[in-house]
Parts: C-alpha cells; structure tokens; sequence
C-alpha cells in the first residue's frame, strides 16, 4: 500500500470482527487515527509498533484533517466504527482527498447492525413476514440534516424491520415516533435493545415495542446503542422457498418433499 488515506471499517466492535483487508490496512499504517468513544482499544492490537496513534474522541473535522496534512506521503488510517458508509461522516473527508488530489480508499467493515441480529439470533428478512430492513435515526439535535420525507413515522407504516441508530438518549421519544399514526407497530410489536454489540460488556435486551423506553433506559446505555423493531424478530419463521424441494432454480432441479435434488457438490478446502 503506497501512501493513502484508507478509511476502514471497523467492525461492531470485537477486534476479530473486523476485516482481513482493514486488518492488514492498520498493519502497515504510519498513522492511526481512531476514536476513542466509539471503537474499542483493543482493534489497535492490529496496528504495527511504530504506528503513531491519534485519539480523535475530543477533534473536530478540522482538527482530523489538520492531521492528513501533516503526514502527505505517509500511510493513514481513519479507524470508523462498524461500516463507515453508516453514519461514518465520511463523506466531507473524502471530498477533502478529492478537492486535495491525495489517493484514497473506503475498506468497508461489519455494521453493528449485523453483529445485533447476530447477538438476537434473528434473521431480520423473514419470507411472508418483512422483507426489507430500514436504517434511520431519531431526529434530535441533528434535525436539521433529517430530510422531510424521512420520518420515522412514515418508515414506521411499513411495518418493515426498523433499525434505529443513534436514538438511545431519547426513549420515550422514541417508543411514542413507532407507536403514532399510521405506525403499523403495536405494543405488542417485538423489539430488541443491543448495546455495545460485540463488545465484552454486550447487553441484549428483547422486549416490545410497549416496553421499549422502560427496556432502553434500563441498560443505562445513551451511546452505541441500537434498536430493532418488527415482527421479524419473533419466532416460529414460515420456511423459506430458497432451500425448498419444490423451489428450482439455475443451480437446483425441482424435486419432491423428502428427497434430494441431486449429489452436492463437494470438494476439499484448498483443491480446485
């Protein structure tokens, strides 16, 4: 890797969860710049010994790119928390490398939202129940950058699986957005509370859409939180149609219920 500014995902947290590639990114990296509050010292155990480490917990935008202009020809990592297409405020620094001519690379890195599903034993697209996964937040004090058209109301009549970020300071606020018309949510609408998702102080907390503000301020957690609302994460899952003996498709014949559809194809790992 020349000189560059690789901006790598790292993962919901536990430092084996991130990538291979963001793994060897911090490994030969002159510069580490990583967020204290957000992802977990123990990702830095990946970074060579030389490495210069900056906390940018307390810097502003500025301040961060102050830092890529001190070091033009050297290899720089901004350490993201979970995937930094997600609420990574990435896009001015990439801006800046374009306006700047400086080289650039997005490593992607496993959302908190994987590692919460993970967490739940849920799989949050369920056949006949919810099919799309919608990402979003709680307007607060960022309201303004909320654009009109995406409130949580109108993601709420859906009645997909909702997952909301960045909203665990606000929970009465928050249960009241998913319960109000024309929510397709009820009280009785599970829920699930993942705090630190992969971290060694991980909290699960499954309760209902009713509950949700009681379930969220009981974890005392307002940061790195996650909230997942809808009827996915309920048991008894109808059967899927992809494994399904009467579902063919361009890798599988059609067969009857109780036999195969053909030899599976096996190999050896490491054999062509």
């Amino acid at each position: 890797m020349t000189a560059c500014i690789s901006f790598v995902g790292a993962g919901p947290g536990a430092p084996d969860l991130i990538t291979l590639r963001g793994a060897e990114r911090l490994g030969r990296a002159d510069v580490v710049v990583w967020a204290s509050s957000l992802v977990p010292e123990a990702l830095l155990t990946h970074t060579g010994p030389d490495a210069l480490v900056v906390d940018s917990a307390t810097m502003t935008l500025e301040d961060v790119l102050d830092v890529y202009r001190a070091h033009p020809d050297g290899r720089i990592v901004r350490l993201h928390s979970g995937d930094p297409s997600l609420y990574g405020a990435i896009q001015e620094q990439l801006d800046w490398c374009e306006a700047q001519g400086r080289a650039y690379e997005i490593v992607p890195g496993v959302s908190s939202l994987a590692a919460a599903a993970a967490a739940l034993g849920r799989e949050l697209t369920v056949p006949e129940v919810a099919q799309s996964v919608v990402v979003t937040r709680l307007a607060n004090r960022t309201h303004r950058s909320m654009p009109a058209g995406e409130t949580l109301g109108a993601f709420c009549a859906t009645g997909a699986t909702l997952a909301v970020f960045l909203s665990a300071a606000r929970p009465e606020a928050l249960q009241s957005a998913l319960l109000a018309p024309p929510s397709a949510y009820t009280e009785a609408t599970p829920a699930a509370v993942v705090v630190r998702a992969s971290w060694p102080d991980e909290q699960v907390v499954a309760t209902t859409v009713g509950s949700l503000a009681e379930a969220m301020r009981a974890t005392g957690a307002t940061t790195t939180a996650l909230v997942l609302v809808g009827p996915a994460l309920e048991g008894d899952a109808p059967r899927s149609h992809l494994y399904h003996p009467g579902f063919a498709h361009g890798f599988r014949r059609r067969s009857a219920p109780g036999t195969t559809a053909g030899r599976p194809a096996v190999r050896r790992a490491g054999r062509g």
